[in-house]
């Protein structure tokens, strides 16, 4: 038996109840001859706790200590479940991020890691420790500040983990027996997905889906680190992502046509109006957007109208960078030339991933009739070679997934999916 990763989210550690529970699993873990390290998230909605009495202290507050009050979270949680564990009979230490050697640059609330140093981790093991390190967070390389990764940045801590210690898999526990066809609080009659390739997963993860963090699924991806999603509330088998398909008793599972139908209501889109259509000019827009530190994910332009020669330029990007979005561009209109700005935050992305969707003529043409049957209007389109996004309005997105989902075939037969904590993370 080799090493196993294991990440628990928020959900799965709420309460004392779920804490003990997490601890059974873990010390089972072992009892199969398993060297075990455990990621864990902070207790519930302890993060939007702490993030509401920072805003309530400061409507500003500087990014070197909003990361010293977030990462408190995660080590409440570690240190109840080494105590946990411990009462089970079996060892257990608890390590913060630094001290598990997660090192990143030195970006406050949305850092990156740079490099994993485990000495610490591998030592408690070899000791016959389960390994208990906080999720989210690191310590940058320069400063050595605390930092934290991000939302979902747990995930992210698991697999760096994984990798940097050569585990056999990286399991992550949620409230969802595993990754679905859909958003199984959106569509009830959503599937549970076996296994999914890397590439397939990426997709759903940038496009909406919350199980798995995009970032995770590229670091799995970079270091070719089997992800077995999971629910720490049951004992299913849950949802393979791999480079290849994995065997299943005596079977091997395929990859589908179409993986999924992923939403995401949390962007806005801005269009800059009345855009000189000269040679440079998206450049200049684009170059004030990353110089802002914002991402952007659709762009779309619009033909020039021949007796102005001007144009529209619309693109999405998260809604909590909106305004820092505005206040870029016009601080630069003179340099670029446009004539108005507006923006929308009323908006919704769904997209449809699969990659036999390259191979398969019709998909394009199944996936717009879907829409327009179900009456839903389109903003927006974007595509790769295994996905097909659109944008519309965010009332209209719970209806429009549920025609896509089911003008696919995806809608089970069976049994309903569960969300155990209600969250789908």
């Amino acid at each position: 038996m080799g090493l196993v990763v294991q990440k628990y989210g928020g959900s799965s550690v709420a309460d004392a109840e779920g804490i003990k529970r997490v601890a059974k699993r873990i010390v089972e873990a072992k009892k199969n001859g398993h060297q075990v390290v455990v990621v864990v998230s902070a207790m519930g909605d302890t993060t939007d706790e702490l993030i509401d009495l920072a805003e309530q202290v400061s409507p500003m507050p500087a990014g070197r200590e909003f990361d010293m009050l977030l990462t408190a979270g995660e080590r409440i949680s570690m240190a109840l479940l080494a105590m946990a564990i411990k009462n089970l009979g079996h060892e257990a230490q608890s390590f913060t991020g630094s001290q598990a050697g997660v090192i990143t640059d030195s970006v406050h609330n949305k850092a990156r890691i740079i490099d994993v140093t485990p000495g610490r981790i591998r030592t408690a093991l070899d000791e016959g420790n389960i390994a208990i390190v906080a999720g989210f967070q690191g310590v940058s390389q320069d400063k050595k500040d605390i930092t934290t990764l991000g939302r979902g940045g747990s995930d992210t801590t698991a697999v760096a983990l994984a990798a940097a210690l050569d585990a056999e898999v990286c399991e992550i526990y949620t409230d969802v027996d595993g990754v679905f066809t859909a958003d199984p609080r959106v569509v009830k009659k959503a599937k549970k997905i076996d296994w999914i390739s890397f590439e397939d997963m990426l997709e759903l993860a940038a496009s909406g889906s919350k199980v798995l963090l995009h970032r995770c699924v590229e670091y799995a991806r970079r270091y070719n680190i089997p992800i077995h999603v999971r629910s720490s509330f049951s004992g299913l088998q849950g949802t393979w992502v791999s480079s290849e398909p994995i065997e299943q008793g005596d079977k091997q599972v395929e990859q589908a046509i179409i993986s999924g139908v992923a939403h995401d209501t949390s962007e806005a889109k801005v269009t800059v109006v009345g855009v000189p259509d000269k040679p440079g000019e998206a450049a200049v827009i684009f170059r004030t957007i990353a110089d802002a530190e914002i991402n952007i994910d659709m762009i779309v332009q619009n033909v020039s109208a021949a007796s102005t020669g001007l144009t529209d330029i619309s693109f999405t990007l998260p809604k909590a960078e909106g305004r820092k979005a505005i206040d870029a561009l016009e601080k630069n209109k003179s340099g670029i030339g446009f004539d108005s700005l507006r923006y929308d935050d009323q908006i919704g992305k769904i997209s449809l991933v699969g990659a036999g969707m390259k191979t398969n003529p019709g998909v394009t043409a199944d996936f717009f009739t879907a829409l327009s049957d179900a009456g839903v209007n389109i903003e927006l389109i974007s595509t790769s070679e295994i996905r097909i996004s659109v944008v519309t309005r965010a009332d209209d997105v719970a209806e429009a997934v549920r025609a896509v989902h089911s003008a696919f075939g995806l809608d089970s037969d069976s049994d309903e999916a569960v969300v155990y904590g209600g969250t789908g993370r």
